[in-house]
């Protein structure tokens, strides 16, 4: 995970935030093509990290993983649709959505297997597949042996909210009231060095108009 996170950050950066669709939102008997084509810019996956989710679709580098799912060949009636393997949809989806950055994928076929004792807290509405009907009257008392899973691991802006918002929690700590914090051996100039790094880090995950606005922040400090 740690070389993972490595790979996905350049220009200072060094976190990363998780993503997951837990179960995947596709509907039994539809390809891959058409979940994707359904969503838009709706994106598929919920922010797992404790960052503030933000309005726009935005990152500089991802790493997306994609189980249980095939891609079923249709008559073409997308870009998506056109393409010949599962990989190739979820790149091309991938590329439309976040417009320039890096982005790296990966289907495996096998779903995420949920006998027991993985916890039964799914909607009675999914197939024994983990899938959603296909009618919505369609309705299952069988428990959910599997469930199709993506997963995102995201260089994101929605970071810097995240690392900023920690820089100014740690700022306003009287140190002085901590003493047993120093006497375990860290220097005072070493907390504040360290908080300066953090910091800087915040600020590496900034796009235009928030680069300017942390400035400001900074000159009011």
């Amino acid at each position: 995970m740690m070389h993972l996170a490595e790979s996905l950050n350049f220009s200072g950066r060094k976190v990363v935030a998780a993503w997951a669709s837990v179960p995947f939102p596709a509907v039994r008997g539809h390809s891959l093509p058409d979940v994707l084509c359904a969503r838009q810019q709706d994106m598929p996956w919920k922010l797992l990290s404790s960052c503030r989710e933000e309005k726009v679709s935005r990152c500089f580098a991802q790493s997306v993983v994609l189980r249980g799912i095939c891609n079923k060949r249709k008559q073409p009636v997308s870009p998506l649709h056109a393409c010949d393997t599962a990989e190739q949809v979820l790149q091309q989806y991938l590329h439309s959505v976040f417009p320039g950055a890096f982005s790296t994928s990966h289907i495996l076929e096998q779903p995420c297997v949920t006998l027991p004792p993985y916890p039964r807290f799914f909607s009675p509405l999914l197939t024994r597949q983990g899938f959603l009907p296909d009618k919505l009257s369609s309705y299952s008392a069988a428990a959910v042996e599997s469930i199709p899973v993506l997963t995102s691991l995201q260089s994101s802006p929605a970071l810097h909210t995240l690392l900023y918002g920690l820089y100014k929690d740690l700022q306003k700590l009287d140190t002085r009231r901590w003493a047993s914090f120093f006497a375990a051996g860290v220097e005072q100039d070493d907390f504040h060095e360290a908080l300066q790094e953090l910091r800087t880090l915040s600020q590496c995950y900034e796009m235009g108009f928030e680069a300017d606005k942390s400035e400001d922040e900074a000159d009011s400090d």
